[in-house]
């Protein structure tokens, strides 16, 4: 039977080091979510209410609602991450995959709403799935819980992904 995680310590939940921890990856969170939300805001009561989406696209109330649980659960699982020790070189693989995977979900914001671009939020789109699912497997490794919760994320811009390329080609 093929382990998933490595038995490591995790540094106490209360302690000190391990809020600080906390207070980074909520930071981490908090800015690429705003950072998103300042590319998105505009372009949705303008661009995005103009152009042909297809029948498949929600609401917009759910957007913010997925969007608020998933930056949740990512700050969560990027917080058990950092706490790990002893854990060398894994948990700084994990880490890059976390932050590179957080600069697509930026960089998507501002290629498709920013630029209104939906052909080069394709290639964004593209670019994290994959980073996304490079950091479950990497959070696996090290703590099979934080790979599970980014479970529903890797779900939500798989779809995103699939919904962007059906914009470009309604556009």
């Amino acid at each position: 039977m093929m382990q998933t995680s490595l038995p490591m310590t995790l540094i106490p939940a209360l302690s000190a080091r391990s809020l600080v921890f906390l207070g980074i990856a909520i930071f981490i969170v908090a800015m690429a979510s705003v950072l998103g939300s300042t590319a998105t805001t505009d372009a949705i009561p303008t661009w995005y209410v103009q152009i042909r989406k297809p029948w498949f696209t929600p609401p917009n109330l759910v957007f913010p609602i997925a969007w608020t649980l998933l930056f949740a659960l990512m700050a969560f699982s990027f917080w058990r991450i950092l706490r790990h020790v002893d854990a060398g070189d894994l948990r700084r693989q994990a880490i890059l995959a976390f932050l590179v995977q957080i600069l697509f979900n930026i960089g998507w914001s501002f290629t498709f709403f920013g630029a209104r671009n939906p052909g080069a939020g394709v290639i964004v789109a593209t670019g994290l799935v994959l980073a996304v699912a490079t950091m479950v497997l990497t959070f696996r490794k090290l703590d099979t819980l934080a790979a599970w919760l980014q479970i529903p994320y890797l779900c939500w811009v798989s779809f995103a992904l699939f919904l962007t390329i059906a914009i470009w080609r309604l556009n």
